[in-house]
Order: structure tokens, then C-alpha cells, then sequence
């Protein structure tokens, strides 16, 4: 049995195989066939950059330069593993001519390295640190696609969706948070024809793997442990303490996001105004909730009178926050996984979350950056979200694919909005 994530098997005819998918790409880009010696995987995210009006012909965009790009780097949890991926990579990348590139959770290249005519050749295509090749902006490609995919993945030549990328291979794998499971990124090989054999996937899969463990072993001691909170895009929060993952109820989450939202504490009487609007819930009831809460986390964790975290709290909805606070908005959009615990009532919680809905919506549409509308536009929580397609469509270049599925998702949404 073949292996669909491997883009070439062991004696396969490469010069046969680039003119069957040259063929192959002609036809889908044509009629939207796909011919069946195109890997599933490959046909799978052809079909994905064609809904999102990928250009066949396109180049990638540069977003982030010279300071901004700096700052990003410099805050990205990648950041601390790259040393490793220099030192297991980069005699693989000088010896081959080829490049080592690793990429963030939105498929934003960060850092591109290795044989200095490779890398001005790649240049070409604004393949740089700072270009955007997430699937949506450049289509199938190996850090995109194993960003959107979550796994593993070589593309081989012809089986790029943009048709400039065509003369390349890469191989790619993602990168996990050892701790949360959270996406962090990917790192990529790319070059010639020969990274199409099963042996760079293995080894690209391999150095991924030993950076999620450098970043396992890369605990800094502290004298109160920090306490993670995930929370967006989640309706059961993850509190991550002590090398322990636990997964909260509605109700717990709730109380760990408004604990994590006042490391000063919160009274019970306090707690009850921000879970309910009237006294449905009795200060007994209130008080057993944390007493299970507290047994569940660990009396060393919550402390009473108040209510309160004893340690710090590291929470993705306050480091979206942050991140906005300083202008940052592409950081806020790569922090933000989706609405604050989106089916919580609970008042405090329900204004929490459309405060920060409201800011960033507010700040992606005052920067007018097309990728970074189109992140939130075709996100899953934003596909309804007619101001930031309406702000997307002034953002696009005229006379592009883009700009065309922009417009007619717009005026699809705002027919549908003002019909009675």
C-alpha cells in the first residue's frame, strides 16, 4: 500500500510524474476536474484554494517587515526552538542548496534560511520571512497545507496550486504546544526534486517532533506556577497547571474566565452578579460549584475570600487583549481562536466576549489589510460577519478572483440580512 502523504514512491519517474501533474493542474484550473493520479491530499487542497479564489498565477504577499516582522518573531513561542531547527537542518540545507523555513499557526513564514542562491531564487516568489502562504492567500502548499491539514505533507512540483511555485518541492510539518495541543506553526524544507523522496518527510517530521520536546523541557522554574487558560473558540475552557490538562464544565469555565479576568479576586456576591441576571442561582449552590471547581483544580490553585487564582494566569483571551492594547493586530488575530466560550449567557462572560470581538473586528477593519480580513472572513466564526466583507471588498485589488468572491459574498450576506 502506498503512502498518500508521500509525494513520490521509491523508483517513480519524476520527469513522467511532472508531466502528469501538469496536466493534472491544467484541467482542474480549467474545468475543476481532477484526474485520479492526483494524491488526495493534493486534490483536497486544490479544491480549498479553489473556494477561496486562489489566483493560479499569484505570488505571495509580504505583511510583516523590518521592525513589526522583529517584534513578531521575537514573541513567538517558535522562537525559542529555532537554535534546534538551525542545528538539525541547516547542514541538510547548505549540502542540498536547499532552505529551511518555518512558518506561524496562519501560515506567515517567520524565518527562511539556508543556501544563499537558493534563497534568492525563492526571493522570486516572495518566499522571504514575513510573506504570507497559507493556504487562502498562495493555495497547496507544504507549510500552508500542513497548517490547514495539522499533519505532515510533501508537494512535489506541479502539484502547487500557484503555477510560479511549480518548479519547486517542499516538505513540511506542524508544531505543536506539547502542553496545550495548541498549532504553533510548521517548518519546511524546500528545493528541488529531489525532497519529493519519503526520506525529507520522515526527517522534516522528526525535527518537528524534537521541537515540541525542546519546548516540553523548556520550563522556566518559577516560584508560583502559571496557570494556562484557553478559552476562545471553546465552550469547555483548557487549564493547564502543573504539567496537568484539565478539561472544565460550562460552569467552571465560566468561573475561570471571570477569575482570570480579576487576579484580584472576586467575592461570592460578585461572582453572582456576573453569572446571572436575576437570583436564580442561591449563594449555597454558588459555593458548592467552587468548592468542586477547588477539588478538581486543587486547593493550592484557588484560594477563597476571595475567590481568586493563587498563581498567575495565562489566558488566550487576555493575551489577545494585550496584544490589541499595543497595536498589534495581526499578534491579537494569531492569539484568537474564535469567540470568548460562545454559548455562555452568563453577563459578564457575554460582554467580555463582545468587547473583544468588537476591538478586534474594529482594528482588522481599521487596518484594512486583505489577508488579515480574509483570515477573520473565512474563519468559521466570521463567515457571517458583513461589515468585515464589506471592508474586505474595498481592501481587494480591483479586477482580481479575490475581489469577485468578496463582492459576491457581501451582497449574498446583506440580501440575506435585510430580507424581512
Amino acid at each position: 500500500m502506498t503512502d498518500p502523504w508521500v509525494a513520490l514512491q521509491p523508483g517513480a519517474d519524476r520527469a513522467e510524474r511532472v508531466r502528469v501533474l501538469r496536466s493534472a493542474h491544467s484541467a482542474f484550473t480549467s474545468a475543476g476536474t481532477v484526474a485520479r493520479p492526483v494524491r488526495s491530499v493534493v486534490a483536497d487542497s486544490w479544491r480549498r484554494s479553489a473556494r477561496a479564489r486562489v489566483s493560479p498565477e499569484g505570488t505571495a504577499r509580504v505583511e510583516l517587515v523590518d521592525g513589526d516582522l522583529g517584534a513578531y518573531r521575537a514573541q513567538h513561542p517558535l522562537a525559542r526552538v529555532m537554535p534546534l531547527f538551525r542545528e538539525l537542518m541547516s547542514t541538510f540545507a547548505m549540502d542540498g542548496e536547499h532552505l529551511l523555513a518555518v512558518c506561524d499557526a496562519h501560515g506567515r513564514l517567520l524565518w527562511v534560511e539556508g543556501h544563499s542562491a537558493t534563497r534568492a531564487r525563492a526571493g522570486g516568489m516572495n518566499f522571504v520571512p514575513g510573506a504570507r502562504w497559507s493556504e487562502s492567500a498562495m493555495g497547496t502548499n507544504a507549510p500552508g497545507t500542513a497548517v490547514a491539514v495539522g499533519r505532515p505533507v510533501q508537494v512535489f512540483a506541479a502539484e502547487h496550486f500557484s503555477r510560479p511555485v511549480q518548479p519547486w518541492t517542499c516538505a513540511a510539518a506542524p508544531v505543536h504546544d506539547p502542553r496545550t495541543g495548541r498549532l504553533l506553526g510548521a517548518v519546511d524544507i524546500t528545493g528541488g526534486d529531489r525532497l519529493a523522496e519519503p526520506m525529507s518527510l520522515a526527517f522534516v517530521q522528526a525535527v518537528a517532533r524534537a521541537g515540541e520536546a525542546q519546548l516540553a523541557l523548556d520550563r522556566r522554574p518559577s516560584r508560583r506556577e502559571t496557570i494556562e487558560l484557553y478559552a476562545l473558540g471553546r465552550d469547555e475552557a483548557r487549564l493547564v497547571a502543573g504539567g496537568r490538562k484539565v478539561r472544565l464544565s460550562r460552569r467552571h469555565s465560566e468561573l475561570a474566565v471571570l477569575l482570570a479576568r480579576h487576579p484580584e479576586g472576586l467575592t461570592g456576591e460578585q461572582l453572582l452578579l456576573c453569572l446571572y441576571e436575576d437570583e436564580s442561582m442561591s449563594p449555597v449552590t454558588l459555593r458548592a460549584e467552587l468548592s468542586r471547581l477547588r477539588a478538581l483544580l486543587g486547593a493550592e490553585l484557588l484560594a477563597s475570600r476571595p475567590y481568586r487564582f493563587t498563581g498567575p494566569v495565562d489566558a488566550d483571551f487576555l493575551l489577545a487583549e494585550r496584544r490589541l492594547a499595543t497595536g498589534s493586530v495581526s499578534g491579537a488575530l494569531s492569539a484568537y481562536n474564535g469567540p470568548l466560550l460562545p454559548l455562555s449567557q452568563a453577563p459578564e462572560v457575554a460582554r467580555l466576549r463582545r468587547r473583544l470581538d468588537r476591538a478586534l473586528r474594529d482594528a482588522l477593519i481599521g487596518r484594512g489589510d486583505p489577508q488579515l480580513l480574509a483570515d477573520w472572513a473565512y474563519s468559521r466564526w466570521g463567515g457571517d460577519d458583513l461589515d468585515v466583507w464589506q471592508a474586505l471588498v474595498a481592501a481587494t485589488a480591483p479586477g482580481t478572483p479575490e475581489r469577485a468572491a468578496a463582492r459576491a459574498r457581501h451582497r449574498e450576506l446583506d440580501a440575506e440580512q435585510s430580507a424581512p
